[in-house]
């Protein structure tokens, strides 16, 4: 019984650890962003970025258009 005890108690404190930690992770909610269970974001203007890393892009993903990459959530990996 006294093993099980002992186990018992290791398991609890590597439990409350792991919540403590767990507990300083950032969510949307404490980054102040918007987020639903869809997994896409509000969409914003974005920064200007340089004409030749939109092209790299576009040209090296597995499906693209003349303005957007076409990907499925997870596929591109």
């Amino acid at each position: 019984m006294a093993d099980a005890d002992k186990e018992r108690s290791e398991a609890r404190a590597i439990l409350e650890k792991f919540a403590l930690k767990l507990g300083k992770v950032k969510t949307f909610e404490s980054l102040g962003v918007a987020s639903d269970d869809s997994g896409v974001r509000e969409e914003h203007d974005g920064e200007k970025c340089k004409v030749d890393f939109r092209t790299i892009m576009l040209k090296n993903a597995p499906k693209s258009d003349e303005e957007c990459l076409i990907v499925e959530k997870g596929a591109w990996v």
